[in-house]
């Protein structure tokens, strides 16, 4: 597992594949990506919003911690 952060408590993968196995979990497919630091990332589910909901039964998180200290947000498939 290549982890680059985690971002809303959800992990930012290096690969799309990482990050799709860890969205099955919750039954999601696809991913989305993320900048950090200068580094895309990929994230599993098709939105944020998605994982993040999944993760938490149905209520969006209302705000958006990153576990690094300073970051970039950007991606396709409708994330930050």
């Amino acid at each position: 597992m290549s982890l680059i952060a985690h971002i809303d408590s959800v992990p930012l993968f290096t690969t799309i594949e990482e990050a799709e196995a860890w969205g099955s979990q919750y039954d999601l497919t696809g991913y989305h990506e993320h900048t950090v630091l200068g580094q895309t990332g990929y994230m599993g589910g098709l939105t944020h919003s998605e994982i993040v909901t999944a993760m938490i039964g149905g209520v969006s998180s209302p705000t958006t911690n990153i576990s690094t200290t300073s970051s970039t947000s950007g991606g396709g498939g409708g994330g930050y």
